[in-house]
């Protein structure tokens, strides 16, 4: 057999094999001597057929299996030869079987990186955490209040903060355009929700009447077709709604499953809540701290087959969340491609990473922290004893717990490689750091 390797990129590899004629030769002999002793012939008893016969009626065909077969084992054996890895499955070309001349083909494919993970050494990683404080409590107890508040419909102008049913008709150049009508449709007043003009035009309005708004929208407007785009809508008040929160009473409690002890018992689990939520968040944020300050240290190429596997992989669990939520993942877009294929190729480069580290220094999850893990999600149950057993006794999900509790080790191994910094941030801006700033 011959071997060829041309380095086409990076990562890529063309691999050209040619296996000699000899080898099919026999290979095709032994399968037609199996066919003597086995085939049935008409005319023939069994294991009697002349081997001229089974080679005119069979021989064909086992060249065939037999060149198959060769392609798959000749790459293999090429692959551990050159002592190469790839990443994904190889394209077949060129594909010559003349009898006479053996076999002879290309492989395309990539490769996995050579990675050498970087020192961390002189690298700072700041490892946020928060005091909750009784003003942070106040603020997630009114929030709580504000998501159960009970709209009631009131015979009065609309005012900010009310809720109203209005019908609409959206046109643009008067021609309603797709998904610019609606009936019984609920806008929340000063929610920021809808384009600029929308809520603010609705406020002085009551049930029957039927404003005109001349609107814009926004230059960046998520449904390309009508950014910037001059709209007018008609509308029709069909009901304007306040609201009114709840009282910190036993049915309001009730609710977050306190029974007994009142508003000191409520106020007690919703901050023990805000805590464990507090912590989750922490450990969150140092991950991608750890592993952000990690992936800007080490640089490599990543293959691009093991990249559009995880874009696919990502589409779909996408969708599928879509779908659970009632909503229709729709269309595909360049914009919406590009996207995921960043995301997906920071994830497998991630991977990649933690996989060459974790090798390198034989990091592992010890049964302890797996257990402690297990025992920390089934705490918030009512019969833990019976989730921690389902946990043990579903290997799939034990898999899962195994896999985050590898990655927390591997987070804690290379923060302790490198100057780890401690900050103190708000409640707030540790749960919303989009909203807020340090």
């Amino acid at each position: 057999m011959q071997i060829s390797l041309e380095n086409t990129s990076a990562l890529e590899r063309r691999l050209t094999v040619t296996v000699p004629e000899e080898a099919i030769v026999d290979k095709v002999k032994s399968r037609l001597d199996e066919l003597v002793r086995t085939v049935k012939v008409d005319g023939f008893r069994k294991g009697k057929v002349p081997m001229s016969v089974v080679t005119q009626r069979f021989g064909a065909q086992a060249r065939d299996e037999v060149v198959n077969e060769l392609l798959q084992s000749s790459f293999s054996e090429a692959l551990g030869k050159e002592d190469l890895r790839p990443a994904g499955q190889p394209k077949i070309d060129e594909v010559a079987t003349t009898v006479g001349q053996g076999l002879k083909y290309c492989a395309l494919f990539e490769i996995f990186p050579v990675i050498e993970p970087a020192e961390l050494s002189g690298i700072t990683i700041t490892k946020t955490s928060c005091e909750i404080q009784d003003s942070d409590l106040e603020t997630v107890i009114s929030q709580l209040r504000d998501h159960h508040k009970v709209w009631s419909e009131v015979d009065r102008p609309s005012q900010d903060g009310d809720q109203l049913a209005i019908d609409f008709k959206g046109s643009i150049d008067g021609e309603v355009f797709e998904g610019g009508t609606g009936s019984d449709f609920e806008v929340s007043l000063g929610s920021g929700t809808m384009i600029e003009g929308f809520e603010s035009g609705l406020i002085g309005q009551s049930k029957g009447d039927k404003p005109v708004l001349d609107l814009k929208f926004p230059e960046e407007y998520q449904n390309k077709p009508l950014a910037g785009k001059d709209v007018t809508f008609e509308i029709e008040i069909k009901k304007v709604s306040e609201s009114e929160l709840p009282k910190l009473d036993e049915v309001f409690f009730e609710k977050f499953g306190v029974k007994e002890g009142g508003e000191e018992a409520f106020r007690k689990q919703v901050r023990e809540n805000m805590e464990k939520e507090s912590k989750k968040a922490e450990a969150v944020k140092f991950r991608n701290e750890v592993m952000g300050k990690v992936m800007e240290v080490n640089t490599f190429d990543v293959p691009e087959a093991l990249v559009l596997d995880e874009m696919e992989r990502q589409k779909q669990q996408m969708a599928q969340d879509m779908m659970m939520r009632g909503l229709n993942p729709g269309e595909e877009s360049e914009e919406f491609d590009k996207l995921v294929q960043e995301k997906a190729s920071g994830s497998v480069k991630m991977g990649l990473l933690m996989a060459e580290i974790i090798k390198r220094h034989e990091l592992k999850a010890e049964p302890d922290k797996v257990k402690e893990m297990i025992e920390n999600m089934s705490a918030g149950y009512e019969d833990s004893e019976a989730v921690t057993k389902w946990y043990y006794d579903n290997p799939e999900h034990m898999k899962q717990i195994e896999g985050a509790c590898l990655e927390e080790v591997v987070v804690d191994w290379l923060a302790s490689q490198a100057e780890v910094v401690d900050e103190t941030i708000s409640f707030d801006a540790l749960m919303n750091p989009v909203q807020t700033t340090k």
